[in-house]
């Protein structure tokens, strides 16, 4: 609170900001609130989604207003109707101190009477979509003629979805005399443009650097054939059975048809486009923040103003045509402090963009694999693990357990357990036994051409990210652990409970004897030989650990080719490499031969069956 204090805000903003809970200011506040409190200046201001700009522009916006007048005097322009009501809503939040205080927002989808009687009432605020404030200046049911600032929020946004003209023509009913605070998470030429034209010597404020991406957010490509890009987008999601994930399709047919195909095949899932009604899209989006959806479909442009901060994934279905709606897309996730993940699904014609958009956000794309049907049982196998363990136990089932003890009674602890996970991890693997390997060449880690040629070995650890560890701080800490180089340690997988990772064949004596009767914190930790080396040659036995040295049962060269609707269930998505807070360190649709996969839904009573396995991992919030 002191360093809010420090930054000139007064009381009733102090005590506000209290309430909410926020404690340090972000560095877009940090920057722009001294300098829009202390003077009358222009800005344009560089800033990822996610970082705290409302807040950046509210506090001035709400010191500086008079409360006393009725008048209009800051306008608040962002695109889309959701980033509308958030800003609106937050402004609310910011101001409960303020008595008198009137913000109102105008968008379009609701009744333009009601918002033309709510600014005759007198809002010193307007926050509003340029479409319907266009429309209510003509009518005349809206003066801006006395405005003191005009905020213009997600401009790169706004232009990209063709409202250059209607912000021009808003602007000119405005007085030359304000101060504009312009917000943009890149700059094309259309954003400097309109600077030029509205702005006066604007002071430039940059977090980060112009269209670079955010440090919080690992990014992901997958190559695969065109034809089995659903197929990809399944898999990624089985292999991340928490996944809470936004999926970009280019065109609302897409869009739509990839959601009505998810649906189809048991997941959580809903499309958000412009063909959607607004109670529609409503309805969706309150069910996504409730995570009753798990994967929303989406255009960029209906996705523009989602701001959701718990989003895990973004899921680049297809890339979008111009480079620069990558930055917005990928800055869905890794918000409010948290990390995420960018995927990517290409066909071998679209690396180039991979390339042109690492260029321009100035980071790497790691190329991953797609998982195979046995790396997908395993995680689905420890997730249920976790689970199982996790859950509290209800005390209405005891009056059953008489009955069901009688039932079970022959049965040891150890029979009770194989057959509870067998009930689960049968299922799967008849599934996946004869999936296909949708990898194609050119897919792989970066950089290990040379290691692929190596004789490797490949190992389990019982440890992962909900230990706390992402791949690159448990490559850290067995580096440290095992003395080992820096290129020593590579395919680093990190699960939600276990990982993978790989040594030359010539550390393993080593590895071995370092884990045995290893103990971190107290715990236990357990380390196995995989059989698979972590790049798929055939996919021969990939991902499965040699529990038995040998023993394990199951080959994987003889997949079918299940294709695109068909490869019901492969949801999957490599969690390896996933970025998370590094507190552990050393010391311390193609045609398908197969029929669809059916079992019976958790989901809904009233759908006895699914024909993938997506209903069967999603959790109700």
């Amino acid at each position: 609170m002191t360093a809010f204090k420090a930054l000139g805000l007064e009381e009733h903003l102090l005590k506000a900001i209290a309430d909410m809970g926020f404690e340090t200011p972000s560095e877009i506040q940090a920057k722009a609130i001294p300098i829009l409190l202390e003077r009358e200046t222009d800005m344009v201001s560089l800033a990822q989604t996610g970082t705290g700009k409302t807040a950046a522009f509210g506090f001035p916006m709400l010191q500086k207003i008079d409360l006393k007048s009725r008048t209009t005097q800051g306008l608040i322009l962002s695109p889309t109707r959701e980033l509308c009501l958030q800003i609106t809503n937050e402004m609310i939040a910011y101001g409960k101190y303020m008595p008198g205080l009137n913000v109102t927002a105008i968008y379009g989808g609701a009744s333009i009477t009601d918002q033309a009687r709510q600014i005759k009432k007198g809002s010193q605020i307007i926050v509003a979509t340029p479409g319907r404030m266009k429309d209510m200046i003509g009518r005349g049911l809206v003066d801006i003629s006395k405005i003191e600032y005009c905020v213009l929020d997600e401009a790169d946004e706004m232009l990209n979805m063709g409202f250059y003209e209607d912000i021009t023509e808003i602007l000119s009913h405005s007085p030359k005399e304000k101060s504009t605070w312009l917000f943009s998470a890149t700059m094309p030429k259309e954003v400097s443009t309109i600077a030029k034209k509205f702005m006066r010597t604007p002071v430039e404020i940059t977090v980060g650097t112009k269209n670079v991406g955010s440090d919080q957010v690992s990014h992901e490509y997958y190559l695969v054939n065109a034809r089995d890009r659903y197929s990809a987008l399944k898999r990624l999601a089985d292999a991340n059975p928490e996944i809470f994930s936004v999926i970009f399709c280019r065109t609302k047919r897409d869009t739509q048809k990839v959601a009505e195909q998810l649906i189809e095949d048991g997941y959580n899932a809903a499309a958000l486009h412009g063909d959607l009604s607004q109670s529609q899209r409503d309805t969706v989006m309150k069910s996504f923040r409730a995570r009753q959806i798990q994967m929303l479909v989406a255009t960029d442009v209906a996705a523009r103003g989602i701001d959701v901060d718990d989003i895990t994934h973004v899921i680049n279905y297809q890339l979008p045509d111009e480079t620069e709606i990558y930055t917005h897309r990928s800055g869905r996730t890794g918000r409010a402090g948290k990390t995420g993940i960018s995927m990517v699904i290409v066909s071998k014609s679209e690396v180039r963009k991979i390339h042109t958009i690492e260029k321009m956000i100035q980071k790497k794309f790691i190329a991953k694999e797609i998982p195979s049907g046995m790396e997908i049982c395993e995680v689905q196998m420890f997730h249920l693990a976790n689970n199982i363990k996790d859950t509290a136990i209800n005390p209405e089932i005891n009056s059953y357990l008489p009955n069901i003890n009688e039932v079970l009674a022959d049965f040891s602890k150890e029979e009770l357990i194989q057959k509870v996970f067998s009930v689960e991890f049968t299922r799967f693997l008849n599934y996946y036994k004869n999936s296909k390997d949708l990898n194609i060449s050119g897919g792989g880690e970066r950089n290990f051409s040379e290691e692929d040629n190596k004789d490797s070995t490949r190992y389990f650890l019982n440890i992962g990210s909900k230990d706390d560890f992402d791949w690159m701080s448990l490559k850290d800490f067995l580096r440290d652990l095992l003395q080992l180089g820096k290129d020593d340690v590579y395919k680093v997988d990190v699960k939600d409970s276990f990982s993978f990772f790989n040594t030359d064949t010539t550390h393993q004596e080593v590895v071995m004897g370092i884990f045995q009767d290893f103990k971190l914190e107290g715990r236990q930790i357990n380390i196995e030989i995989s059989k698979d080396t972590g790049r798929s040659k055939g996919r021969s036995g990939g991902g499965g650990r040699d529990r038995d040295r040998g023993k394990r049962r199951g080959d994987r060269n003889d997949r079918g080719d299940r294709g695109d609707r068909g490869d019901r269930g492969d949801r999957g998505g490599d969690r390896g490499e996933r970025k998370g807070s590094f507190k552990k360190r050393s010391g311390a649709s193609s045609s398908s031969d197969k029929p669809a996969f059916k079992g019976k839904s958790r989901r809904s009573s009233e759908r006895p069956e699914t024909k993938g396995t997506g209903g069967r991992r999603r959790r109700k919030d």
